[in-house]
């Protein structure tokens, strides 16, 4: 059992940190204050990132991504949690596995543009009447001689206004969920309203109507009935990568602010890092941490040794959320009213932590998942010795 970096990964990371600390971070209070980001800026990030091999680094190198295993994946996402959404968007890449059962034409038309970074793609799932319940969606796909006929609205469709095309989940039958490639542009689909949020800023979250939309046969992902599968798949991946990886990172970087201000600051003549209470804060905070990491790396592991983690990447998603929420709930007491004010990076933290709890399955929903399976498989998910 081998727990260190090896040179490659050591380099990998110190690349990635220092191309968020140089070119992302200092982006980050105009996407703050303005609620968007400049498009010269995200073509300028977009292209000094491409030329560094640092997009689509979770696509196969085979086909132009960065061929990352899931741990190096994770270890570079880790470090994404250091800056903002859409700057990670912008730069990065937001290329979605599903994509990777294209075939034929469809190589060329949305795969390989998607993974060089000339097309940018966003899955739709969620619907008003559909969040967490991803099977319950009204959006339907109905065969005709030209191929299908979507009907259907989505909502919080992040990257809807960047994206030239979406990765929509469609009924196709009364129990059958199938996934389509929608090209922005098409003749009854249109884009709604930007939904504000109380966090991530410069993130546009939209609303999609689709009014007897045609698509061609080619525009099928996968085959009839297999979209719920991979729209699951998807989320597995971003639940692990996005949200727990992510989650780690940020609430590493809070903490390591929190505990700058606790050795700078004074009150009653000594540090504020001197008090027995904020150290218990920044003592827990470590604490869950380094808990949350390792659970990360465990499950990307498991997934890079072909085993099944649903339930291990279910566990990340409620303690790593978790943990981000309460480290920036501390940071912002140890900060006092400068936690509390604009001036201060820290209330954005706050306000970015929260939907780690909410978006791709609520800790509630993950909760049930998790106590569902111990009641079906037993001491196995809590014994590694079983």
């Amino acid at each position: 059992m081998d727990f260190s970096l090896n040179d490659g990964q050591k380099m990998m990371i110190e690349t990635v940190r220092r191309f968020i600390a140089e070119e992302l971070q200092p982006l980050e209070n105009e996407v703050e204050e303005t609620g968007f980001l400049d498009k010269s800026k995200a073509q300028a990030i977009h292209d000094k990132a491409k030329a560094l091999s640092l997009y689509g680094m979770n696509m196969p190198a085979e086909i132009g991504g960065g061929g990352l295993s899931n741990m190096d994946r994770i270890l570079c996402e880790e470090q994404f949690g250091h800056t903002t959404d859409i700057l990670i968007r912008r730069a990065f890449g937001n290329v979605y596995e599903p994509l990777l059962h294209c075939k034929g034409e469809q190589i060329e038309r949305w795969l390989k543009p998607a993974v060089a970074g000339k097309r940018t793609c966003a899955i739709t799932i969620t619907e008003s009447g559909a969040g967490s319940d991803a099977a319950g969606i009204k959006t339907n796909a109905k065969k005709n001689d030209k191929g299908w006929v979507l009907n259907g609205t989505k909502h919080f469709i992040s990257d809807g206004e960047w994206s030239d095309f979406f990765l929509v989940s469609a009924k196709t039958g009364e129990k059958e969920i199938s996934m389509f490639m929608v090209d922005k542009g098409l003749a009854g689909f249109t884009l709604g309203k930007d939904q504000k949020m109380m966090g991530l800023r410069g993130t546009p979250h939209l609303e999609l109507f689709f009014d007897n939309v045609q698509l061609e046969d080619a525009a099928l992902l996968g085959e009839a009935g297999q979209g719920f599968k991979l729209a699951m798949g998807a989320l597995n991946v971003v639940r692990l990568a996005q949200v727990g990886a992510r989650a780690v990172g940020k609430a590493t970087h809070v903490c390591e602010l929190m505990l700058n201000w606790a050795n700078e600051r004074k009150q009653f003549g000594s540090k504020i890092g001197d008090f027995q209470m904020v150290q218990q804060m920044i003592a827990d905070s470590v604490i869950e941490i380094n808990a949350a990491r390792w659970m990360v790396y465990h499950a990307a592991w498991m997934l890079d040794q072909g085993m099944d983690a649903r339930e291990q990447i279910a566990m990340v998603k409620v303690h790593a959320a978790e943990t981000l929420g309460r480290v920036v709930d501390r940071a912002v007491q140890v900060f006092g009213g400068m936690g509390f004010c604009k001036e201060l990076s820290i209330e954005r933290y706050y306000r970015d932590a929260r939907i780690y709890r909410i978006y791709d399955g609520t800790s509630e929903i993950h909760r049930g998942v998790i106590a569902k399976s111990t009641m079906k498989k037993g001491a196995v998910l809590f014994d590694v010795h079983r």
